[in-house]
């Protein structure tokens, strides 16, 4: 509901967002308003994808119109009956949709691979009636350089509902047979542990990043300083635990990591906080067994008491980085992007990505010619829509084009293998849809980065 203008932002805890029946309503939320900004608005979704192109507006009046045309298309879904949280991973030439389908006896972790002709046959990973359903904080499923796939989810640990586990498994036979679950955390502590991204560890296997409470632990001594934490850790090819990494001791509380591999190691974007509450976008990269101190992309200088739920994004080419990611510090909501030709280190200017009032949840997959495809979520008409664009590094931007009509807290994917961009979100009723359009036939230098 608009007052006066405004309208509110959900900071929501996360298992108070949209979850199953089993959790709605387990948790109330902590609301922050901000003048402008639409973020709970929004009609019911198109049960296809839809296409239409938007007036752009340029950040300046030297911007460029980077010419680009994209036809998105409706790719039937693998998903069936109530689903939602979609996931797109990317390893080489496999790609791979992951979602959680749910029912009265418990909740499943499927996943399909996009072949030729579609997607596979889904299979399943997990299944249980204390899976932990959250829009925000989705499970996936990927492909590593040697076959094997690993997936994680998130279930419960005990009475409070900020505490939850987070399962890692692996499968050597195409997910036919998982292994047994492994937690990559060994604090004991019953507190959030979640926000996952898994990676192929140089030289080895599985890596991830999470969110990590430990510091947070209502039982704890007395002084601990309450905040959350980035974690990382790496697996040998054999599944043995290498190592248990604390990354950076204070963090956004519930926003989305992103890791990707670049040529000269793996570089992680993730939502920062300092001690006076300024939470912009910060980079860290494992390279040679060891995280770098943090660095920003960009000083947006965004100061908020609360969790805005929204992380950014990173998409790699060899030493050729983009990141892109959401903020409201002047009270309206913004997509950004930026880029780097040094493996993350230094990123170039921000690029404004949206043409009104974003949501953000945005998506990043750089190209082969050093552009980058962003999607985004847009606010204007009274609609809220799934969108994407091209930017090019010199700021110059194509015209936006609507994917798809967006309902309540949704993210949204993308990813891009073998000429082609993968679009998942989630619709309403819950159903997971999907949508791909060409990029033309690819030439042989048009690998694809690896995804989130």
């Amino acid at each position: 509901m608009n007052i006066a203008g405004c309208v509110p932002i959900p900071l929501m805890t996360p298992r108070s967002l949209p979850s199953s029946p089993r959790q709605l309503g387990r948790l109330a939320c902590l609301t922050l308003t901000l003048v402008g900004f639409a973020g709970c608005g929004g009609s019911a979704p198109s049960n296809t994808a839809q296409v239409a192109q938007t007036n752009t507006r340029p950040q300046a009046a030297a911007d460029a119109v980077s010419p680009w045309t994209v036809t998105p298309e409706e790719l039937p879904s693998p998903a069936t009956g109530s689903s939602t949280t979609p996931q797109l991973t990317v390893e080489g030439e496999r790609t791979i949709l992951s979602w959680l389908e749910l029912a009265d006896s418990g909740t499943t972790l499927k996943f399909a691979e996009r072949t030729s002709s579609g997607w596979s046959e889904p299979r399943a990973v997990a299944s249980g009636d204390n899976f932990v359903v959250n829009a925000a904080d989705v499970p996936s499923v990927r492909a590593l350089s040697d076959g094997t796939l690993a997936a994680h989810w998130l279930l419960e640990d005990g009475p409070d509902p900020e505490a939850y586990k987070l399962p890692l498994s692996l499968s050597k036979d195409g997910g036919r047979t998982w292994s047994r679950p492994m937690n990559p955390n060994h604090d004991r502590t019953k507190t959030q542990h979640g926000f996952a991204s898994l990676f192929q560890a140089p030289g080895a296997g599985l890596g991830v990043v999470w969110l990590d409470g430990r510091a947070t632990n209502p039982d704890g001594p007395e002084g601990a300083n309450g905040s959350m934490s980035l974690y990382g850790a790496v697996y040998d090819r054999d599944a043995k635990q290498i190592s248990e990494t604390a990354i950076d001791a204070r963090v956004c509380d519930c926003c989305q990591l992103s890791a990707v591999a670049t040529s000269e190691g793996v570089i992680v974007a993730y939502r920062d906080r300092t001690a006076d509450e300024i939470r912009d976008i910060y980079v860290t990269r494992l390279v040679d067994g060891h995280w770098s101190p943090p660095t920003p992309v960009h000083a947006d200088g965004w100061k908020i008491d609360g969790c805005p739920v929204n992380g950014p994004a990173v998409s790699a080419r060899g030493r050729d980085v983009a990141v892109a990611w959401f903020t409201a510090k002047t009270g309206e909501g913004q997509a950004f992007a930026a880029f780097s030709q040094d493996g993350g280190r230094t990123f170039g200017q921000a690029i404004r990505v949206d043409d009104a009032v974003s949501r953000g949840q945005v998506d990043i997959e750089l190209l082969a010619d050093g552009s980058a495809a962003v999607t985004w979520v847009e606010f204007s008409n009274e609609r809220s829509q799934f969108k994407v664009r091209r930017i090019e590094q010199s700021g110059a931007r194509s015209p936006a084009v609507a994917i798809a009509d967006i309902s309540g807290s949704q993210y949204p994917r993308l990813a891009q293998s073998r000429g082609e961009l993968l679009f998942a979100w989630t619709a309403v009723p819950p159903r997971v849809r999907t949508a791909r359009a060409s990029l033309g036939a690819p030439s042989p230098k048009d690998t694809p980065s690896a995804s989130r």
